[in-house]
Order: structure tokens, then sequence, then C-alpha cells
């Protein structure tokens, strides 16, 4: 079972508003803020406690010149408080703009699913071996992927951290491209029913990019 408040939002369809604590700000950030001006790419994330995420920011930051370039601006949702947020960025900052949902209301909004835990979705995360970065020794199951990168990273995960994970797991991620009427344009979902190999699977450089492309040649 997977429990969604909706379908997922597909292309095609108006991108669900929102406001948001801002992360490197005191004013809230609203997608409303871009209508008429840029084009989004919004990458719906979870809590500082996933190390795929925090890594996807830092990779999404260094993309930031080339979607500027075909004028996409990046946001991404972190869930976690916003103060727990704002100390990770005082120490690594990114270029990437960001808010803070602790409480998933987006995610719930852009219909991402949070699958059960049920046996044969922990199996599949025991058995799908994955190396999201190829900076790993080899391909290794889910858990232990993350667990390795949080290693390589030198993370300490806070108390905050723990909270996050207790309420949010296994939520599943999220990726939009938004043009500058608030349509959606192109969409990338973790996919449960694919076992684990759908979970943590981010969109490449290249699949992005031909998507932002494809925005900028309408």
């Amino acid at each position: 079972m997977t429990t969604t408040s909706r379908p997922p939002v597909s292309p095609g369809e108006p991108a669900p508003d929102f406001t948001l604590p801002a992360v490197d700000s005191e004013q809230p950030v609203s997608l409303a803020d871009y209508r008429g001006r840029n084009s989004v790419f919004l990458a719906l994330l979870i809590g500082l406690w996933c190390p795929f995420c925090r890594r996807h920011i830092a990779l999404i930051s260094a993309l930031e010149s080339k979607l500027e370039a075909h004028g996409v601006r990046s946001l991404g949702i972190v869930a976690t408080p916003p103060e727990n947020a704002r100390l990770y960025f005082k120490f690594r900052p990114t270029r990437v703009r960001l808010a803070a949902d602790p409480a998933l209301s987006t995610h719930r909004a852009y219909g991402l699913p949070k699958p059960d835990p049920t046996p044969q979705f922990m199996r599949a995360l025991e058995t799908t071996l994955i190396n999201p970065f190829g900076d790993l020794p080899k391909p290794m199951p889910v858990m232990e992927a993350a667990a390795a990168v949080t290693r390589l990273d030198g993370y300490a995960e806070n108390d905050t951290d723990r909270a996050d994970m207790e309420r949010q797991w296994p939520q599943l991620k999220g990726h939009f491209l938004i043009d500058r009427d608030g349509i959606v344009r192109w969409a990338n979902i973790e996919c449960a029913a694919e076992g684990s190999a759908g979970v943590g699977r981010f969109p490449s450089t290249d699949e992005l990019l031909a998507a932002v492309q494809a925005i900028a040649a309408r």
C-alpha cells in the first residue's frame, strides 16, 4: 500500500502553489514569485538525514549556471525545520534557493507517494545494489549505500535529523520542471513499484538538461 493524498502531478497540469519559510532569508518563498518571470526546476526532497538529498543539492548547485542560461531557476524543498537547514547550509553554502517544509505539505500537494514498509519493500531495499554517485568501492544495498555516503561526507546526524527520519521514511522524492505560466512540463518521481530500484534514483544531468532545453524551445 502507498500513502498519498492525490495522484502525482503530471506534465500539462498546473503546479500547486505553496508559500514556505526560506532557508537563506527571513522572507518566505512562494512558487508564485517566479510566475511570468522564470521557469522553475523544483526538487522536492526529504530531511537532511538523507545523504542522497544532501548530495543532490550540491549537484543542482553545480548546474545552476546551465539552468539559468535557459531561463530556469532551481528551487529545492528540504523537509526539516528552517533553523536546522540554516545551520547546515551556513557551513555548506549552495546556489540553490531552498525552502523548508518539515511537514511534507508540498510533497502531499504534488502527490508524491509514501510507500508502506512492507516485507516485500524491505527485501527490495536489501537486495537491490546501488552506487549512486560512483564513489563507493562497489554497489551496495540501498541502506548500506546511504550509510557509506554519510561516512564519506563526514556527516553527523543531530536530534532533529533523527526525528525527521522517524516521521518521514520512506517518503519518496520528486522533481518537476514548471514553466513561466505555472504549468508542469516534466516530472521525475521515485517509483516504489520498481522495488528499491526506483528509490533513490535522481534524474541524470543529461536527462535534466534535455528537459530544460525542451522547455526553452517552446
